[in-house]
């Protein structure tokens, strides 16, 4: 834990200063020092502090310890941003949004969120299907192989040897995974011919013609 969490605990009344030195793992008279070095300086929440200087984003103590009081008595059903603007509308308290999020997550009176990782499809949503060309069977004869994988999971929901990849191919492919997975949501693939039809060679497809497979 964060010696300005720890702090913030002790200040929101959550544990005693002396509870709060034996987390730090620091005597009670450092404790006291620290708490002294606050009440001097300003308390800046979770901003640089330097020592022996007084911070542009100073807090006094006492406005910290009343913000602290004020959610934990008063506002204790408030979300940051409502209690935010009580605390200027009618306390006349004005702190950044800020450092009132930071003061009362690391007292411990609001959790934390956790951040969010990048957005997965669930498994069996989207389907990738890709054909690639060649002499899979170590002789002179070249066959396209049909994969579908999952997205999500990378699992192999089909694979096939045919002779030459077609909307007749791919259309087999995708009934067999419909009828032994399922209904996906979507599928992405190459610019294949018969996926999309393309008026001239490197420009954008056409999205209003559609092909066997594209119009299923």
């Amino acid at each position: 834990m964060k010696l300005q969490d720890v702090i913030l605990k002790a200040m929101a009344k959550k544990i005693s200063w002396m509870e709060a030195a034996e987390i730090a793992g620091v005597t009670d008279r450092t404790m006291r020092r620290i708490r002294d070095r606050y009440e001097e300086f300003g308390y800046t929440g979770l901003f640089d502090q330097r020592r022996g200087k007084r911070s542009t984003h100073r807090i006094p103590m006492e406005t910290a310890e009343e913000v602290l009081r004020l959610y934990r008595e008063v506002y204790f059903d408030f979300n940051i941003r409502h209690f935010h603007e009580k605390l200027q509308e009618e306390h006349e308290i004005r702190l950044s949004y800020t450092w009132v999020q930071q003061a009362l997550q690391g007292a411990g009176l609001v959790a934390k969120r956790r951040k969010r990782g990048p957005h997965r499809p669930m498994p069996g949503m989207l389907l990738h299907i890709d054909g690639s060309k060649h002499r899979w069977l170590q002789n002179d004869r070249w066959h396209d192989l049909i994969v579908i994988l999952d997205d999500a999971t990378s699992e192999n929901y089909y694979a096939q040897l045919v002779e030459e990849e077609s909307t007749r191919t791919v259309m087999e492919a995708l009934r067999e995974v419909i009828e032994t997975r399922g209904l996906f949501c979507s599928l992405y693939s190459d610019r294949g011919s018969h996926f999309f039809v393309t008026p001239k060679a490197g420009e954008k497809v056409d999205k209003h013609r559609l092909t066997q497979v594209g119009g299923q």
